[in-house]
């Protein structure tokens, strides 16, 4: 797939809905030119049940497989960060949780 336009950290804290519509996305500042995967895969990190829904809304055809890998890479980086950051023993984060259930 060619790069497009992605904003780079996806998550939920970044979306603004009201009702069944987005009014707003915020921080920015990792948007970069990537594969549109990412985004999917950022914004449905640790919320797996609401894959299926995204993936219809995203109205083509979607490699999950390709999501499954991006979930694993982004849990990766954040266990690394996060533990060279003070954040707590690996075991406690979440990130290992899903790289776990993904075994």
């Amino acid at each position: 797939m060619a790069p497009v336009f992605i904003h780079g950290d996806l998550q939920v804290d970044h979306v603004f809905v009201a009702g069944d519509e987005v009014t707003g996305v915020v921080d920015w500042s990792e948007a970069s030119q990537g594969d549109a995967l990412f985004d999917l895969a950022t914004l449905t990190l640790g919320h797996k049940e609401h894959l299926g829904d995204v993936v219809a809304g995203y109205g083509t055809d979607v490699d999950r497989d390709l999501i499954h890998a991006w979930w694993s890479l982004r849990c990766l980086t954040n266990v690394r960060w996060l533990a060279e950051h003070g954040y707590g023993s690996p075991d406690e984060f979440p990130e290992v949780a899903v790289l776990r259930s993904r075994l």
